[in-house]
Formats: C-alpha cells, sequence, structure tokens
C-alpha cells in the first residue's frame, strides 16, 4: 500500500474518493443538484448547495398541523395541491427551496412535476433557530422575486404569523397581517381561510 493509499484509508478521514465524484461548492449546476438522492433536506442556491438542519418536534409538529389545516380548506374545494417539505420548488434557474408548507392553485397545476414544483402560489416557513433570518430576510425576498402571491411567516420565538401579501406592481411583500395569540391569521389569497394563532402553537 502506498503513502496515499494509507493517507485516504485512515480511520477519522473523509472518504475522499466519493467525495471527489461530487462538484465543489459553487460549481453545481441544477442537473447535479435534482440528481442527488439524500433524506437529508438540501436546497439549492447559485451553485452552491445548502444542508439544512434535522428538524425538531415542535416545527414538524407546526408543519403538520399548518398543512391539515390548508389541505382540509382547498381539498374539498378543489382549489389546488398543497404539500410539505422535503419537496423542491424551483424559484428561477439554480434557485431551489423546499418550504414547509407549499400551495399551487389549480389552474397551475402543470407547474407542478414529479422531481420538482416551478414556483408555487402559497408558502409557509416555521422559523427555524439555528438561522432566523433565513426565513424572515432571505426568503422573504426569494419568494417574492420568484412571484409567490402570499408568503407565511410562522415564528415559534414569539408565536406570531406573519401573513405577506406580493404587491403585483412594486414586486415586494406588503403586510397583509401580523398576528398573535388570542387571534386568526388570514389568508388573502385563500378567501375565507385562517387558523387560529394559538392552537398552531400549541400542538404537542
Amino acid at each position: 500500500m502506498t503513502a496515499v493509499e494509507t493517507q485516504t484509508r485512515r480511520r477519522g478521514n473523509p472518504t475522499w474518493e466519493i467525495a471527489h465524484l461530487f462538484p465543489t461548492q459553487g460549481e453545481w449546476t441544477d442537473e447535479e443538484y435534482l440528481a442527488l438522492n439524500s433524506n437529508h433536506l438540501i436546497e439549492f442556491s447559485d451553485g452552491f448547495l445548502e444542508v439544512l438542519p434535522m428538524p425538531t418536534e415542535q416545527h414538524q409538529l407546526i408543519v403538520a398541523f399548518l398543512y391539515e389545516m390548508v389541505k382540509a380548506f382547498v381539498v374539498p374545494r378543489k382549489l389546488g395541491k398543497v404539500l410539505f417539505a422535503p419537496l423542491r420548488v424551483r424559484l428561477w434557474k439554480s434557485k431551489f427551496r423546499e418550504p414547509d408548507v407549499v400551495f399551487l392553485l389549480a389552474e397551475h397545476a402543470d407547474r407542478r412535476g414529479n422531481k420538482y414544483w416551478r414556483g408555487a402560489d402559497l408558502v409557509m416557513e416555521v422559523v427555524s433557530e439555528d438561522d432566523p433570518d433565513r426565513d424572515l430576510v432571505s426568503k422573504r425576498a426569494e419568494y417574492a422575486r420568484a412571484g409567490i402571491s402570499e408568503y407565511w411567516i410562522v415564528d415559534p420565538r414569539d408565536q406570531t404569523v406573519t401573513v405577506l401579501s406580493l404587491n403585483s406592481e412594486t414586486g415586494e411583500y406588503s403586510l397583509a397581517g401580523r398576528y398573535a395569540s388570542g387571534e386568526a391569521a388570514r389568508s388573502v389569497l385563500l378567501d375565507g381561510f385562517s387558523v387560529d394563532v394559538r392552537e398552531a402553537f400549541s400542538q404537542n
């Protein structure tokens, strides 16, 4: 065994032979990203992979509640399709996100694909403790740029739900409402749909 082989096979070292089969950060293409087969939540931004942290139980309970609420509203009315992460949503070339809850109107069914959806009409994100600005700032700008009509920011830290509605003239989100415990967060896109904020944060 050569000195190089000894170094690469030393216990505790990365498996470099496998690592080198993949592009380096900043050089990934859409096709290479879509070919990934992983049980990790991985988003894609301009050639870079972003591996998301494992969700907490609280996070998942809130997501499950929101998904069930949207589903119960849209399915009987045949308004469209709602799903939850992990599901890739292409915002534009080289930009893929995996919203916690994602909805497409029935008239946009042609934008659904088995590997990913092309955009969305409504997305919901439960703010992550590790990087709140990701949901509060970065994704707010990205979802607006992608033309997503409505964005819900569900923040367990202060137990509020912020509903943002896309302004077609400015291309930016306007505040439709910021709701706290004891109030019902209301959708602009889905007329008549609302969520009890206290109930959303009391899942156990």
